[in-house]
């Protein structure tokens, strides 16, 4: 069964099957590498890797009598058998294959455990059982999945943050408003219309285009602009686009405040309130963050964070299409959040505007 004569062909089946487990037991006898073993399996190295895990057994050497770990075909096979069949350990969803390539599928697709586990269970009828969040962490641990791991999250568990809400010195930027005076609607989440601000930049030496993100406070909704470039005068020059498109009148109702931190491409305030399209009128009301208090803008910076699930940090943003960009902001804005009692920002936005 000489593996030299096997092609990586492209794999119609993604899970692997007893004879290729074989092979990879005579490559590992070889001392083969796992991205040579990968290239004849015809898979990735993490799958490899995560199957020598799967199939590690310890053995002892004839000669020198010491113990050494290495991998067995037979254990891999029979672990996977196990975990698929939900025999011996249990495994609530051992026998529902259909789930597990469901489960498999959305984690592919970005979506956090909470929300698969959510999904599942308002699509109760078609699978055999449901998994709670917790249970589905455990099995991405525990690598159940042969398709991905917890290393596949984005970001792992939530963990509780630290309270932040320390007492600070007033601060008021020199040209506009602290959001120490922002309406207490804005604050409580209880009207729409409130938004914050900021812009995610491309790596260092990378480029100067960024993208001006735009998040409502009460349903998440997300708003995302590609810019040429990190200034005052991009940042206002695509708020002006968006008053053209909805009217002063519009906007000023969409946009009734709008938070910022205290960086240079928001400094002028003025401009920024000011209406291109009625003269004189004032279209929005402009507050500043206190400085190293990202908190106070919590919604975007956790969408700006999801953001990066498809634009790391330390990426050229030019290379980005405005197609590209509209569908990140399509997928954010049909995302389904724990916080909206499920529901997606653009469902709770339409409900209220």
């Amino acid at each position: 069964m000489g593996h030299e004569h096997c092609n990586a062909k492209p794999r119609n089946n993604k899970h692997l099957k007893y004879r290729e487990r074989l092979i990879i037991e005579l490559m590992i006898k070889e001392k083969k590498t796992t991205k040579a073993i990968a290239s004849v399996i015809a898979c990735s190295q993490r799958t490899i890797q995560r199957e020598l895990k799967r199939g590690q057994v310890q053995q002892i050497n004839g000669t020198t009598w010491e113990y050494y770990k290495t991998y067995d075909a037979d254990t891999a096979q029979n672990k996977y058998i196990e975990n698929r069949s939900g025999s011996g350990t249990c495994l609530k969803i051992g026998h529902d294959h259909k789930l597990c390539r469901e489960i498999e599928r959305q984690i592919k697709a970005k979506r956090s455990p909470d929300i698969i586990a959510n999904d599942i269970k308002k699509r109760n009828k078609e699978f055999n059982v449901t998994v709670c969040t917790s249970t589905l962490y455990n099995y991405l641990r525990k690598n159940i999945f042969l398709e991905v791991s917890y290393k596949d999250l984005v970001y792992g568990r939530y963990r509780k943050r630290k309270d932040k809400h320390l007492n600070r010195p007033s601060y008021k930027n020199v040209r506009g408003r602290s959001i120490e005076e922002r309406p207490e609607e804005a604050n409580d989440r209880t009207k729409q219309g409130h938004w914050e601000m900021d812009l995610i930049v491309s790596g260092k030496k990378l480029g100067k285009a960024c993208l001006l993100t735009l998040t409502e406070r009460k349903s998440r909704k997300e708003i995302i602009r590609k810019l040429p470039d990190k200034t005052q005068e991009s940042v206002i020059r695509e708020l002006d686009k968006l008053e053209r498109k909805l009217g002063r009148k519009g906007f000023a109702k969409m946009f009734k405040t709008i938070t910022v931190d205290n960086g240079t491409e928001f400094l002028n305030s003025i401009e920024m309130e000011r209406s291109c399209v009625s003269k004189g009128k004032q279209r929005t009301q402009v507050f500043y963050a206190h400085p190293y208090s990202a908190f106070e803008r919590g919604s975007n910076e956790n969408l700006n964070r999801m953001i990066r699930r498809f634009i790391p940090k330390g990426t050229d943003i030019s290379t980005y299409t405005k197609q590209e960009i509209k569908k990140i902001e399509q997928w954010l804005n049909t995302y389904p959040r724990k916080i909206l009692d499920y529901r997606t920002p653009q469902e709770v936005f339409n409900q209220v505007a």
